[in-house]
């Protein structure tokens, strides 16, 4: 069954997200793809296949997911989502999502979400994987309130170098799919 998910959501990555051309990344970098996974992820088929994928992927001690605004919202969001019909009560993941910028008004908050207790086991999620910098800059904001961080799970890896700085930084990382798989096909 994990399989059949899997090989329709890389097919509706590879129709809907991926893209060849000339193409400036958020790390700054020159590419001749460029793969946005919101269309995919923003659907309700593709927001359910993510869910059930990513969720089967994480390991029993995770309490919460989470993931930087903007492409990590509805991630977070379909994982938080498929683990209540999955999971019992106590077992259900919460989302929370992390700003690029503080918040300017009212409690000038980083991380929307719950407040969970400190040490909460949380994974960060992430849809493309570059240099990894996003998914760190969650990590960092997470591990700075208290919270314990030790895996990063993407759904599409370019190999550019984010398992590296991961590895740097004390963190486990999975991805779905490699961009290899995408370029086969």
């Amino acid at each position: 069954m994990t399989s059949e998910l899997r090989s329709e959501l890389l097919q509706l990555l590879r129709t809907q997200a991926y893209r060849e051309g000339d193409f400036t990344l958020s790390s700054g970098q020159k590419s001749s793809y460029y793969i946005n996974c919101k269309p995919v992820t923003l659907s309700a088929r593709g927001a359910l296949l993510v869910g059930r994928l990513l969720l089967a992927e994480l390991p029993p001690s995770t309490q919460a997911v989470a993931g930087l605004t903007l492409g990590a919202d509805p991630i977070v969001t379909a994982v938080s989502v498929v683990s209540a019909y999955e999971y019992p009560p106590a077992a259900q993941l919460p989302a929370l999502i992390i700003r690029k910028e503080t918040k300017s008004h009212g409690t000038r908050a980083y991380i929307e979400g719950p407040v969970l207790p400190a040490g909460t086991e949380i994974a960060v999620l992430e849809d493309v994987v570059t240099t990894g910098g996003s998914a760190l800059k969650a990590v960092e904001r997470l591990r700075e309130a208290g919270y314990g961080v030790k895996l990063v799970l993407g759904i599409v890896d370019r190999d550019c170098g984010g398992q590296e700085l991961f590895a740097n930084h004390g963190l486990d990382f999975k991805a779905l799919f490699t961009i290899g798989e995408f370029q086969t096909r």
